[in-house]
Parts: structure tokens; C-alpha cells; sequence
């Protein structure tokens, strides 16, 4: 929301620049990161460090002409990376990305965008095992290319919520309606949310 991030820009104590101060880590969304967008326009005036969600179709070219904009110092520590491609393009539209992209990043995956569907009685939700899918192509994907995936964007709730379906809580579709209070997108509950962190450092330790 660029009136209310707008009104919470200032300089900041013993810095340089302007600084976003309702968070420590803004980002732009694939469907907002135009060049000649306000929300780029407005992230290549503040300091903070910040994300760039990357979807299937992006290029290396889209995402070169993103950081030369939003980065032109090549600053490390600046850039974060985020991809959200969904289960079924993760395996292909990731590697090119990762092949072409030789700058100071952060690569991070969201599995959950790129997950998103709407049942039959048009419930917002998204499968366990869909961004359990990506995560697992995503690490393939850097194991196989030699990069470092350096982290996970999810959304999760600590409440015991039905809104994503699948994992050991046994949520399914039919379940949505029992305890589904997101205004917005679909979280993971406290139990989908914990067999995640599992899986994840199960693949951890398997990476070595």
C-alpha cells in the first residue's frame, strides 16, 4: 500500500537515506515490479534491504534490468530473490534463473503463491503437498546449479486455522468452512507449519 508505506518513510538515526520503517524487509510483488511502476520507483528511493518476487514467466533479462535500477552499487545484502513459480513450473523456469543471474542475491522461495487454487465452491486454498513439491524442486534446482537457496517466505499462523488442505493435520476441502478466518490468502496452521520446518531440515541435513 503505497500511501500508508509512503507515510511511514524517514530518515533514520546515525544513517544515510530514507528508510521504510514499518518493516525491516519490503517486497515487491510479481504483479506490481513494472519498471515504470510507482512500487519500483518508490523501492529505488529507500535503503532498506528488499525482495523482488519472481514468477514462471520471468527472464533473466527482466530480473538484470530490475537490479541495475534497484541496485545499481551492488551492494551486498541489498537484494533478495524470491521465487514463486508453482509445483508444476518450479523444475524448468528456475534453473535459467539461477544459471543467468550472476549478482550480489539472495535467493528465497515462496511456495505458497504460486499454489494458490479455488475449490469447486470457490474456497481460496492451497495443497500441502504442492509447496512441498516446490520446495523440494527449488533445493533440486540449486543442488543441481551450485547456488545457495538461502531461505523460505511462507505464510503461517500459530492458530490451529483450515485454510490449506493436505499435511499429517489431515485438513481437506471438505474442512475449509470449519475454522477459516484469513481475509486474504490461505495460511498454513500451526501443525502444517511445523511438519514443514521437518521436511526442511530433514533435506537440510541431507544436503549436508
Amino acid at each position: 500500500n503505497l500511501h500508508y508505506e509512503s507515510a511511514q518513510t524517514s530518515t533514520a538515526l546515525h544513517t544515510d537515506g530514507y528508510y521504510d520503517l514499518s518493516t525491516h524487509l519490503p517486497w515487491i510483488g510479481e504483479r506490481t515490479r513494472a519498471l515504470d511502476g510507482a512500487h519500483v520507483e518508490y523501492f529505488r528511493g529507500i535503503r532498506n534491504p528488499i525482495g523482488i518476487k519472481l514468477g514462471p514467466k520471468t527472464t533473466v533479462d527482466d530480473v538484470e534490468r530490475l537490479l541495475d535500477v534497484l541496485n545499481p552499487g551492488e551492494e551486498s545484502g541489498r537484494i533478495v530473490l524470491i521465487t514463486r513459480m508453482g509445483a508444476a513450473r518450479a523444475a524448468d523456469a528456475l534453473p535459467p534463473l539461477l544459471a543467468g543471474i550472476k549478482r550480489r542475491v539472495l535467493w528465497v522461495c515462496d511456495p505458497m503463491h504460486g499454489n494458490t487454487h479455488s475449490t469447486a465452491t470457490g474456497i481460496k486454498t492451497r495443497s500441502f503437498d504442492k509447496i512441498l513439491e516446490e520446495l523440494e524442486a527449488t533445493y533440486d534446482a540449486h543442488e543441481r546449479m551450485g547456488t545457495v537457496f538461502g531461505g523460505v517466505h511462507f505464510e503461517l499462523t500459530g492458530d490451529d486455522v483450515t485454510e490449506c488442505v493436505g499435511g499429517a493435520s489431515g485438513v481437506t476441502e471438505g474442512d475449509l468452512g470449519k475454522n477459516y478466518e484469513s481475509l486474504c490468502d490461505p495460511r498454513l496452521n500451526q501443525a502444517q507449519a511445523l511438519e514443514l520446518a521437518f521436511r526442511i531440515a530433514k533435506r537440510m541435513r541431507a544436503s549436508g
